[in-house]
């Protein structure tokens, strides 16, 4: 996928697979040997706040890495290809990750990922723009061309989304002055026309689909298929968000509606990718890139050939 000029290429990551720099997590080194590569892929950053955030997920004293091997805020179901998470974007805040320098040394095109999680819009806003104030102060330290993904779909900062056409419209227009690619991420369980008519904004170059779906808009046979049970088992999180396998034909079912119904702009469409034939199928649906996150840790065998199915499929 090219945007302004810039060659993103054809898989991305899903934001923080790598973590906020790349450096990864435990339990890819030990599954490095079974194929858990993410050469070709272009990297996307964990999505991060204006202001530190505690979340649900406990950090280790770097500020960057989870406390514990098995956050109780995640819960992976091997088998079923299927993971619920209630994270809830955990994380030092964007000062101190810009402040670190990593971002700015890296030597390849990649993508930030910033989600404002103010109780009203006034309130995100503020934070879009105090966030774009402190890239400001970097920019001239970036080594590579960076993108922006605006998330506008994570289901676990607990505020209400009814208005996102509107709230996309208006963070695109802000951040529009940065002049660097931007990418708004939407859950594919947004109203397809919404989504639609905030991506003919002048300032979007591009979607992403799909996040997690939110627990309450999970089919309740699909919920006791799963988890044996209707009520979710992060309830005491807000009841978190569902990836893996179970998302792909929802996915799929959305890229065929964008073929029929013509879409604006390109499309990094991902969610429940655990194969390279599913991110064939993507792309030969007319999504421009993919991306890949659960497969790190419900498949990472498959990591990278689904990586070289994209670039052979591009």
């Amino acid at each position: 996928m090219r945007l302004r000029d810039i060659d993103f290429g054809p898989v991305w990551d899903a934001s923080g697979v790598r973590g906020f720099f790349g450096e990864g997590y435990w339990y890819h080194r030990w599954l490095k040997p079974i194929g858990l590569s993410f050469k070709g892929s272009t990297f996307v950053a964990k999505t991060t706040t204006l202001a530190p955030r505690k979340g649900n997920m406990e950090l280790a004293e770097d500020g960057l890495s989870p406390k514990r091997r098995r956050p109780d805020c995640v819960v992976v179901k091997l088998r079923q290809g299927a993971a619920l998470n209630a994270v809830g974007l955990s994380g030092p805040g964007a000062e101190a990750l810009f402040a670190d320098g990593r971002w700015q040394a890296r030597e390849e095109p990649f993508f930030l990922s910033f989600m404002a999680v103010g109780d009203t819009l006034s309130k995100r806003l503020d934070e879009l723009n105090g966030f774009m104030r402190i890239f400001e102060r970097h920019r001239a330290e970036f080594r590579a061309p960076v993108g922006l993904q605006i998330n506008l779909s994570c289901p676990n900062t607990g505020h209400d989304f009814s208005e996102i056409e509107h709230e996309a419209v208006m963070m695109l227009a802000h951040a529009a002055s940065l002049g660097i690619p931007l990418v708004p991420k939407f859950s594919v369980v947004t109203p397809f026309a919404i989504v639609a008519r905030a991506a003919r904004h002048q300032a979007c170059d591009a979607v992403c689909v799909s996040n997690t779906i939110p627990w309450g808009q999970v089919d309740a046979d699909l919920r006791n298929e799963i988890f044996g049970a209707l009520e979710s088992p992060l309830a005491e999180y807000g009841g978190g968000g569902l990836s893996g396998a179970p998302l792909f034909p929802i996915v799929r079912a959305w890229l065929l509606r964008a073929a029929v119904m013509g879409f604006p702009k390109p499309i990094n469409a991902g969610g429940g990718i655990l194969s390279p034939a599913d991110a064939r199928t993507l792309l030969e649906l007319g999504a421009a890139s993919v991306f890949v996150g659960s497969a790190a840790f419900l498949r990472p065998w498959r990591v990278a050939s689904i990586i070289r199915a994209a670039h052979a499929a591009h």
